[in-house]
């Protein structure tokens, strides 16, 4: 075998890796991307959410925009779960707006006792009086035995979600209620946490 056809061999193996290597790169980039893009779906999912329950918080509640607007930032979760004998248990995801800031997407897990059987279907939305209340809060240092009841009108009675309110600490709460739900919103028992998978 000449030197000749031996270096035309090696140009061809060399060829050969280099579009294996490059094929793999493609491949390891496109699974990023479609990663990437899904991320980027789930987050706007989320702040879809937050806008819908901001919407429906000002219609109950009017006076909640200004006390929003003026605080150093708020969070909105959605929540839902299944009560089932004496255990209830739901998860949610959620989005803390700070006024300065990026937002910065939670996650959020409740395990506690309650009787009967229905389901749970809320959103809790918690406007931060001060900074640090807010820190806490994303830091998973928040912890709370308040409870909210709500409960939404039917289709009967107008259609309309409803709306109640309450102080703990540095954090005002309000749960908002579906149509046609009527719910115990209990707080105490819910741990909040970073989303890793979102931020």
């Amino acid at each position: 075998m000449n030197t000749r056809t031996q270096l035309v061999k090696k140009c061809v193996c060399l060829a050969a890796i280099l579009t294996m290597v490059a094929l793999a790169g493609l491949s390891t980039f496109a699974g990023g991307q479609k990663d990437n893009d899904k991320k980027k779906q789930k987050q706007a999912k989320v702040l879809e959410m937050k806008d819908k329950a901001l919407a429906d918080l000002y219609k109950g509640k009017p006076e909640a925009a200004a006390e929003i607007k003026n605080a150093p930032g708020y969070a909105v979760f959605d929540n839902n779960g299944i009560h089932l004998l004496l255990l209830a248990t739901s998860r949610g995801n959620g989005v803390v707006m700070p006024d300065n800031g990026p937002p910065f997407f939670m996650k959020m897990k409740t395990i506690g006792a309650g009787p009967g059987l229905g389901v749970k279907d809320y959103r809790v939305i918690f406007v931060f009086k001060n900074a640090a209340a807010m820190q806490k809060f994303k830091n998973g240092g928040w912890e709370s035995t308040a409870e909210a009841d709500a409960a939404a009108k039917s289709k009967n009675s107008g259609g309309a979600a409803s709306t109640s309110g309450s102080s703990v600490d540095d954090v005002r709460i309000y749960t908002i209620t579906k149509k046609g739900v009527a719910l115990q919103a209990t707080l105490g028992g819910t741990k909040f946490s970073k989303d890793g998978d979102l931020n």
